[in-house]
């Protein structure tokens, strides 16, 4: 039996969960996945941040990592141009056009 995209990174967060992890670093999350599989993992995401573990996520859908989010670092270059709070990304219409072309 193969398992789908979504099923695959779910089962990923679930193995790394079970082994009682202090720090979750999740690259591309969504990538490649529908969004009715996006959104379940979201919800997984937010369920794990209400248990306190720290995670980290490298992803493209800035949008979608940020509303996860209490803090944000954002990479220009190999260099980091912007280290705060996700907040002052989403509410920053000039950050987000300059850095993240949305």
């Amino acid at each position: 039996m193969t398992l789908s995209g979504g099923e695959q990174q779910m089962l990923a967060v679930a193995r790394a969960l079970a082994r009682e992890v202090k720090l979750l670093l999740l690259d591309e999350p969504y990538e490649g996945l529908a969004p009715v599989i996006v959104q379940e993992i979201e919800k997984i995401l937010e369920e794990i941040k209400t248990l306190g573990f720290t995670t980290i996520i490298v992803e493209q859908n800035a949008i979608a990592a940020l509303h996860l989010a209490d803090r944000a670092l954002i990479l220009d270059m190999g260099e980091i141009v912007f280290d705060g709070a996700a907040r002052e990304v989403t509410d920053n219409h000039e950050l987000r056009h300059r850095y993240l072309a949305i």
